[in-house]
């Protein structure tokens, strides 16, 4: 939003004759200039954020500077998991975050996206596998077996990444159009996050193709025992359409993400099944020697977010 500034001038009005002097009440007059400020860019703190299908979390909402309240054009929403990591060092995982508000500022300022709030809801920690996993299929990541490791592995015995899903469409979504002067059209709503995060933002333009237009899975965790390899099976029927939407992939080649490349063969291989053309509303990318952490990802951002929000 603009805000003005008013500046207040004094003109003096020297009317000179040869004998008289100009009269007190012909010397000055007034003028108003006003002179527009851009806003500086802001982020927002929503603690504890209720909802009747997860439990409370923070939610942060950046917005951009010069973000304009009253604009006729709309902005742009990126939905961002692990929202911790998002924007500050100092709740990050690493003391590293992924610097995505001074990317989306210098991104809009060159022209390389259109006008974007980012939202991002933090992560629960314990509960964040089992939120971030994809429920597909049912078959398998609710059998007994399953549900018997999830409870050894995660203390809980069941995923909840369909009620996340739906904290994310049928109450933040909501809140965040009614609030902030953002576009409600599936085209103009983006998911990201990286690792978990990954599958989560494509399991929710799977399930939700009619919410979110585009999704960035950075460093995507694909090798999850029996549930990756099942849920990667899932993607031939339930990718959405590739004339509506836009998928990005990546990985690096250190740490966790040296697992990575085979099975993203694998999926890269469904996207042009689909239909998907690579460069156009589709890409993988590989980034040798980089890791699966936040300052990789903080390296790379201005990738996704370019593609994802032009």
């Amino acid at each position: 939003m603009k805000f003005l500034k008013t500046i207040s001038i004094a003109i003096v009005l020297a009317l000179l004759s040869c004998k008289q002097q100009p009269k007190a009440e012909e010397n000055v007059g007034i003028e108003t200039v006003e002179k527009e400020e851009e806003k500086t860019s802001e982020i927002i703190v929503y603690k504890d954020f209720e909802s009747k299908y997860v439990i409370p979390r923070n939610v942060e909402v950046f917005l951009p500077t010069g973000y304009d309240a009253t604009s006729i054009e709309k902005y742009k929403v990126l939905y961002m998991h692990d929202g911790q990591n998002v924007f500050n060092s100092e709740t990050s995982y690493t003391g590293i975050d992924w610097g995505v508000d001074e990317a989306i500022d210098s991104l809009m300022k060159i022209g390389k996206i259109k006008n974007t709030i980012v939202v991002a809801p933090w992560n629960t920690v314990k509960k964040r596998f089992s939120e971030y996993m994809p429920k597909a299929p049912a078959e398998i990541s609710e059998n007994p077996q399953a549900k018997a490791s999830l409870k050894e592995n995660t203390g809980y015995d069941a995923l909840y990444s369909d009620e996340y899903l739906k904290f994310l469409v049928e109450e933040l979504k909501p809140f965040i159009e009614k609030t902030y002067n953002v576009s409600s059209k599936t085209e103009d709503t983006s998911i990201m996050g990286s690792s978990m995060g990954g599958l989560i933002s494509l399991y929710a333009i799977c399930k939700y193709p009619e919410v979110f237009g585009s999704a960035g899975c950075v460093s995507t965790h694909w090798p999850v025992q029996i549930l990756g390899e099942a849920y990667i099976k899932t993607l031939p029927t339930t990718l959405p359409d590739p004339a509506t939407h836009k998928i990005y992939f990546d990985f690096g080649t250190e740490g966790l993400d040296a697992q990575y490349e085979p099975f993203q063969k694998q999926v890269d291989k469904m996207m042009v099944a689909k239909g998907y053309t690579e460069s156009n509303n589709w890409i993988t990318k590989k980034f040798d020697g980089a890791g699966h952490n936040e300052k990789s990802w903080n390296e790379r951002v201005h990738i996704p977010l370019e593609f994802l929000l032009q």
